[in-house]
């Protein structure tokens, strides 16, 4: 655990009495944030130092919590009994006494923006209640608090609330039928998938929990499931939030050899996490080992995440990991990512199919089974002026790509893009014509992933030198790639 700057804590403060000094703005939201957190508010201040805010919020009925106003300035009797001390003081003297007194009766206190006299802060929040979200800057920055506040509000449906007042009433049978560990988290884990569709939960959505917690009380390993996830490009920000959902979810990680340690950070930290990628000319696991372990681990009860660089479904060998999982009765879902294709338009700042250059786009595999060049392509077809192609992994097939396609009739002049190591620090891209695509593939570097782009949309490359991905680097041939 690394420092913190302050220890975030939640404060049961129903039915718990709170003094409250000053009759500002500042003092209504909190009295108002105070009561609805179920508090009886005494709030000191002269009728006449009352702002409209607090006036209106003097008028508030809440749930459980009440603001009962006292006309006069607080005294040190005021303090006995209360479980918070909160204030709004014009000057550090007038703060300081406050404080003061608060200590002296043993009572956390906050003076509104003068961290000097705060015990504790109360920081910025998001209400999905009964689940809150508390988020402190420790006083340094609170619009950047907010900012964060925004963030994390887009994240949490508001049907959250329905879902987390389901997990209450659940928790009882939970605990009682389902063992600690493993049991227990994949009911849960299971259940919080439904609790970020953004669908508030009914009746069925009850009666389906239930159903699973007989299911994983009667048979542990039937919490096994696999989930294949496209991680993307290689940046963390290009993750979709259900993937990292899934991350964070999983009990076993199986992940190719592109994935980034970026990527990996995101996940459970006690998940355990094992690299399976597949490489040409370097030594790989095969298929089939892969397959084994994913239906072993499933077996043991365990969530399985196959983590899979740019989108599962494209080139990923993901058909023959879904047969045999469900060959073997294992659930399996698909979270889908970024492909490297549209990582590939986004650092040259292009459309793949811009109406005025191409009416299609493809992709299509550079290499065979064997590693040769594919035979079994329409390279008549591939040939097309008005199309644009995006080879995957075709680096070593790069010079043989350019001859086949121009010998089907492809203008020599096509513009081309490679790029390498997309989205990534140290992504590297060059541009240029079909019939230089092997030089520069040479310059770029094959053992490098990479991508290869064919086709008009790329003629405009060009002007778009430094946008994208930062930092990159870009050139047209002969000038050298960086």
């Amino acid at each position: 655990m690394g420092e913190l700057a302050t220890l975030p804590v939640f404060f049961d403060l129903s039915g718990k009495p709170v003094i409250m000094a000053g009759g500002s703005d500042g003092a209504a939201w909190k009295a108002e944030l105070l009561a609805a957190a179920g508090a009886h508010v005494r709030l000191h201040a002269p009728l006449g130092e009352l702002t409209a805010e607090m006036r209106a919020v003097l008028g508030v009925r809440f749930n459980s919590g009440t603001i009962t106003h006292v006309d006069r300035h607080w005294a040190a009797g005021d303090f006995i009994g209360a479980a918070l001390a909160v204030a709004d003081c014009e000057t550090d003297e007038e703060a300081a006494r406050f404080h003061a007194a608060a200590r002296q009766a043993g009572i956390p206190v906050n003076v509104i923006d003068k961290p000097a006299f705060c015990q504790f802060r109360f920081g910025t929040i998001v209400n999905r209640s009964p689940v809150v979200v508390g988020i402190s800057t420790d006083g340094a920055a609170p619009i950047l608090g907010q900012s964060i506040r925004r963030r994390i509000e887009t994240l949490l449906p508001p049907s959250l609330t329905g879902w987390a007042r389901l997990a209450a009433r659940l928790r009882a049978d939970v605990m009682e039928r389902l063992l600690p560990g493993p049991q227990r988290r994949s009911f849960w884990e299971r259940f919080s998938d439904n609790a970020f569709t953004g669908k508030s939960p009914d009746e069925g959505d009850e009666a389906a929990a239930l159903r699973l917690v007989s299911q994983l009380a009667n048979a542990p390993e039937s919490g096994g499931r696999v989930t294949l996830v496209g991680a993307g490009p290689g940046e963390a920000e290009l993750l979709t939030l259900k993937a990292v959902r899934a991350l964070q979810a999983a009990d076993v990680i199986l992940f190719d050899d592109l994935v980034s340690d970026d990527i990996l950070e995101l996940a459970r930290r006690e998940a355990r996490r094992m690299l399976v990628g597949k490489r040409a000319s370097r030594d790989s696991c095969r298929q089939e080992d892969i397959n084994r372990m994913m239906i072993q681990f499933a077996r043991a009860g365990k969530h399985v995440v196959r983590l899979k660089s740019g989108d599962v479904s494209i080139f990923g060998r993901a058909g023959e990991e879904i047969e045999e999982l469900r060959a073997e009765g294992i659930p399996v879902r698909i979270v889908p990512g970024i492909t490297a294709a549209s990582a590939l338009a986004a650092g040259f700042g292009v459309s793949l199919t811009h109406r005025d250059c191409a009416q299609q786009v493809r992709f299509v595999t550079g290499h065979s089974r064997k590693g040769g060049l594919p035979q079994d392509l329409d390279w008549p077809a591939l040939a097309d002026d008005k199309a644009t192609t995006i080879f995957y992994m075709g680096g070593r097939m790069s010079g043989q790509i350019a001859e086949r396609l121009i010998a089907e009739g492809l203008p020599a002049a096509t513009p081309v893009a490679v790029a390498a190591n997309l989205s990534r620090a140290d992504e590297t891209r060059a541009v240029g014509r079909l019939d230089e695509l092997g030089d520069i593939v040479a310059r770029v570097g094959v053992d490098r992933p990479l991508l290869i782009g064919v086709g008009r949309v790329f003629s405009a490359c060009e002007a778009n030198v430094g946008h994208g991905y930062a930092p990159t680097a870009m050139s047209r041939l002969p000038a050298r790639v960086a």
